[in-house]
């Protein structure tokens, strides 16, 4: 199958940047983003792309890491024993998700290949507002695929990255919803007075968001909170998620790849003091 297959280019040429439907649909999801933080292009997969890479998840579902500490806090990371035990450094949620990781999908599947193909990143810069986007240099995680298998989770979080791109390719049979609170922080505050309300239960800046089997996603989840919620299903949920950069050379923090993906690389080595972040929020 020809990579433009994975993609309804009839629907979404995304490889025709000077046609006005291209235009249409960039100005749609700006518009999205501008007022939530969020934007979806429904079916934006063809049925045999979505088929393949489906297949592709299914193959390295066996290999997908779980962390040994199911509990953590929204920022995925240690706890602060210099603010209260109700901060929310502090507050510790259940995580039970896995994940399959970049490293698995190597060259040559159709993952790898969508990430890596130009027309999609010069579509993705453009929706996002964005001169450039580069490859997250992190290579365990810029491109991995989120298992939730039935009666899994995964708990309220803020992203590494200002954006993320993601592609639901298989769906829960009853729960595994993705919530999020959009614009709950911002580059300069972290809010946290209104980031605990939501984790002492406040639900009334949280929306849903009702995802389908081949849609793409654009997500500001730097600033927005988002969880996962349990999958009550009998089905497994796969989520692709690519990350992209404004700045090259940018990996994960060293500890938080470790914990969630169960390895790191020389790359982390080499940058373990080099955030190369536009902010300094907490990972």
């Amino acid at each position: 199958m020809k990579l433009s297959e994975i993609i309804d280019l009839k629907t979404y040429p995304i490889d025709q940047p000077q046609s006005s439907q291209y235009k249409e649909i960039v100005s749609s999801i700006k518009g999205g983003l501008d007022e939530d933080g969020c934007a979806v292009l429904s079916s934006f997969l063809s049925d045999s792309g979505l088929d393949a890479l489906v297949s592709e998840a299914d193959a390295r579902k066996s290999k997908a890491y779980y962390a040994e500490s199911k509990l953590c806090n929204i920022y995925l990371a240690e706890g602060n024993p210099n603010k209260a035990d109700d901060h929310p450094q502090n507050i510790f949620m259940e995580r039970s998700n896995g994940f399959i990781t970049a490293d698995l999908l190597d060259e040559g599947t159709y993952a790898h290949t969508l990430y890596y193909w130009r027309p999609l990143r010069d579509f993705l810069a453009a929706c996002l507002g964005k001169k450039k986007l580069h490859i997250y240099a992190d290579p365990v995680s810029n491109m991995i695929i989120n298992l939730c298998k039935p009666q899994q989770t995964f708990n309220w979080h803020f992203d590494t990255n200002e954006f993320t791109i993601t592609f639901l390719l298989k769906g829960a049979d009853s729960g595994g919803h993705f919530e999020y609170v959009p614009g709950l922080r911002n580059r300069d505050d972290e809010c946290f007075d209104e980031v605990k309300k939501v984790l002492n239960g406040d639900r009334s800046r949280v929306k849903r968001l009702d995802l389908r089997e081949g849609d793409l996603q654009f997500f500001l989840g730097r600033y927005s909170l988002h969880q996962v919620t349990n999958n009550t299903g009998s089905s497994d949920r796969l989520l692709l998620i690519q990350s992209f950069t404004e700045m090259p050379g940018v990996v994960g923090n060293p500890s938080r790849v470790k914990d969630l993906y169960g390895k790191t690389t020389t790359a982390h080595k080499e940058k373990v003091n080099d955030r190369s972040r536009g902010d300094q929020l907490l990972d």
